[in-house]
C-alpha cells in the first residue's frame, strides 16, 4: 500500500521570522568566538607576554619533568607548546624518586615570563630545593637555555624590569617585598635590602582571609606599576586584587577587580589592536586547574575586569579554539624517521626519568619501558610516562605487549593522581592477569583480575570531567576492538599533595626482579569516551 502525504506551507510572519533568524545569528555568531574556559586542561600560574603578534605563555607543571611549558599562540586562543625551560630542576633523590622520597606537589612552582632587549626570561622558584631559578634564551622555542640559581627561594615572585635599568624580583604572601637583583640576575644585589612595599595586600578583600594575596604580577601602563594578586577570603572564592602606584617604591592603593566563579590569580596581556585581557584560571575538580580570559578595559586608571564584573563564557573578539589535540595534548605512535628524535613535548616525565631504562630504538616502533629497581609504592614508580588529561571527556588507549616481562613485573596505563586507578597486565608465577586497582580510598586496592594467556593485551582508561562529575573508567580488550569494562568507577579528586589535575600515564615496574620489560605500541586519545555521561 502506497501513502502519501500532503504538507500544508507553514506560512511566517515578517517579525517572527526576524525573530528567528535573528536567534540563528546569535548562536553562530557564538560558535564564532573563543569560549571559556580557554584551555580545558591542567595549566595553572600562568604567565603571558607579547612579542610582535605571538604570545608565549608559561606554567606550573611541578614535580614533572622536563618543566616550565612554554606555549605559543598567534591568537590568544590556540596553543601549542614549543619548550620547556628546563630538562631537569635538579637531581636530589626528592627529584628523582629514589630512597623512597619523591617531591609531589613540589618541585617548580609558579613562573614569570619577560622579553627584554632581545632575550626571553623565565623566572621560578623550588621548594625542593630552596632555590629561585632564572632562565634565559635567544630563541624560546628553540633554546639553549642559560640557568642560573641562587637562594633563598623566592615564593610566588614576578619579575621586573623597570626603564631605569635596573631589575628586580616582588613576591610574598599577604606582605609584599621587592628584591633588587644584580645585573646578571645570579642572585639579590649586594648592599641591597629587601623592602616591604605592601604590608597587608589582602586588606581590599576584607579582614577575613584564609589565603593571603600571593601570585605577585607587576605591570607598568601608561607610567603607572599594576599590581595583580590573588586572595581568597574565608566563606568567599578567589579573588582578584589589584594594587596601583606611581612608584615601583609605592605607596600603593588596592581594591577589588574581579570576584566570579573563583577565577582568579594571572595578570595583563594587550592584543597588537589595543584590546586588553586578564588572563586567569579556575579551579576545577579532578581535571586541574584551567585557564580563564577576561576582557578588561580601563576607568580612572585602574584596569576593570570582566562584563558587568562577572567572567564571560564568550568572549567576542577573539576566535574559536580548534582544540588541544595536538598542540597541548596528542596521540603517539612511537614510531620515528630517525632513531634519536625526542618525545614530544606533549610528553613529561612523573619526576626525573632513568633515561637508560627506557628506549624508542630497541624496538623500533614501540616505547620500551625497561625495570631498574624493585618498587613497592606506585607513587615512586620512575619512568612513568605522563599527559594531561582534559575535558570535558578524555579517553586514552594503548597496546602493550607482555613478551619481555619477568615475574612479579607490572606494566599498564593510569589516570594519575594521589587516589590513583591503573589497568595493566601483572605477571605472577609465571601467569598473565588482567588486572584493575583503585586507589581512590586512599589505598590501592585490586578490584578485579582475568587470566590471560596473549602477551599483547589492550586497555583504555576514560575521564569524565563535565560539570566536575570526576569519573574515571576503565576498559581492556584483547583483539583492540572489543571492549570490556574492567574494575570499579574511580572517584577522582584533586589533592593538595599532588597539586596537579589527573593525568594519563604509561609505566612499568617490578616487584622481584629487575630487568624486565614491556613495549607499549602506541597511545591514542580523543575526547570521546565510552559511557554515556548522560
Amino acid at each position: 500500500m502506497k501513502l502519501s502525504f500532503r504538507i500544508k506551507p507553514l506560512t511566517i510572519k515578517p517579525a517572527l521570522l526576524s525573530a528567528i533568524v535573528g536567534l540563528s545569528f546569535l548562536s553562530t555568531a557564538s560558535a564564532q568566538h573563543a569560549q571559556n574556559p580557554i584551555i580545558f586542561a591542567d595549566v595553572p600560574d600562568l604567565s603571558m607576554i607579547r612579542v610582535g603578534d605571538t604570545y608565549y605563555m608559561s606554567s606550573t607543571t611541578m614535580h614533572m619533568s622536563p618543566g616550565v611549558p612554554i606555549m605559543k599562540s598567534k591568537d590568544m586562543v590556540n596553543w601549542t607548546l614549543v619548550s620547556y625551560a628546563y630538562d631537569v630542576l635538579d637531581t636530589v633523590d626528592a627529584l628523582t624518586l629514589n630512597n623512597g622520597q619523591s617531591t609531589y606537589g613540589r618541585g617548580s612552582w609558579a613562573s614569570s615570563m619577560r622579553y627584554h632587549n632581545g632575550t626571553y626570561y623565565v623566572t621560578t622558584f623550588a621548594q625542593t630545593t630552596g632555590k629561585t631559578y632564572v632562565y634565559t634564551t635567544k630563541n624560546i622555542e628553540k633554546g639553549p637555555w642559560k640557568a642560573i640559581s641562587f637562594k633563598p627561594s623566592l615564593h610566588d615572585h614576578t619579575l621586573f624590569f623597570d626603564d631605569d635599568g635596573k631589575v628586580y624580583l616582588m613576591n610574598g604572601g599577604g606582605r609584599i617585598i621587592l628584591n633588587e637583583l644584580k645585573d646578571d640576575l645570579s642572585g639579590i644585589r649586594p648592599g641591597t635590602e629587601p623592602k616591604v612595599v605592601i604590608e597587608n595586600a589582602s586588606l581590599p578583600a576584607g579582614p577575613n582571609v584564609g589565603l593571603p594575596a600571593e601570585g605577585s604580577q607587576l605591570f607598568k601602563v601608561n607610567g603607572k606599576y599594576y599590581l595583580f594578586n590573588i586572595a581568597w577570603p574565608k566563606g568567599g572564592m578567589r579573588t582578584v586584587i589589584v594594587h596601583r602606584a606611581d612608584r615601583i617604591l609605592g605607596p600603593y592603593e588596592g581594591k577589588v577587580v574581579l570576584q566570579d566563579k573563583g577565577v582568579a590569580q594571572g595578570g595583563l596581556i594587550s592584543t597588537p589592536k589595543g584590546d586588553w585581557y586578564a588572563y586567569l584560571f579556575r579551579d576545577y575538580g579532578a581535571v586541574g586547574r584551567i585557564p580563564y580570559w577576561v576582557p578588561v578595559t580601563w576607568e580612572d586608571g585602574w584596569p576593570v575586569l570582566g562584563v558587568d564584573g562577572k567572567v564571560p563564557d564568550s568572549l567576542t573578539g577573539l576566535p574559536v579554539s580548534r582544540g588541544l589535540i595536538p598542540g597541548i595534548v596528542n596521540s603517539d605512535e612511537f614510531s620515528r624517521k630517525k632513531n634519536d628524535a625526542p618525545l614530544p613535548l606533549v610528553w613529561q616525565w612523573n619526576h626525573n626519568p632513568d633515561n637508560a631504562r627506557w628506549s624508542l630504538k630497541k624496538r623500533p616502533g614501540y616505547l620500551r619501558i625497561i625495570t631498574g629497581r624493585i618498587d613497592t609504592s606506585f607513587l615512586l614508580v620512575r619512568n612513568m610516562l605522563t599527559q594531561r588529561t582534559f575535558g570535558p571527556y578524555s579517553s586514552a588507549i594503548t597496546s602493550i605487549d607482555a613478551s619481555g616481562m619477568k615475574d612479579g613485573d607490572v606494566a599498564g596505563l593510569t589516570l594519575f593522581q594521589q587516589k590513583y586507578g591503573w589497568v595493566g597486565i601483572k605477571l605472577e608465577s609465571g601467569k598473565r592477569f588482567i588486572v584493575m586497582v583503585n586507589a581512590d580510598s586512599g589505598k590501592p586496592l585490586e578490584v578485579e583480575r582475568i587470566p590471560v594467556e596473549k602477551a599483547v593485551v589492550y586497555f583504555k582508561a576514560d575521564g569524565d570531567f563535565k560539570e566536575r562529575a570526576d569519573k574515571g573508567y576503565f576498559y581492556y580488550s584483547l583483539n583492540g576492538k572489543d571492549w570490556k569494562k574492567i574494575g570499579s568507577i574511580l572517584k577522582m579528586a584533586y589533592t593538595i599533595p599532588h597539586f596537579m589535575g589527573y593525568r594519563f600515564g604509561l609505566f612499568n615496574y617490578a616487584t622481584k626482579t629487575e630487568g624486565g620489560y614491556a613495549d607499549f605500541d602506541y597511545f591514542r586519545i580523543s575526547n570521546k569516551i565510552s559511557v554515556d555521561p548522560n
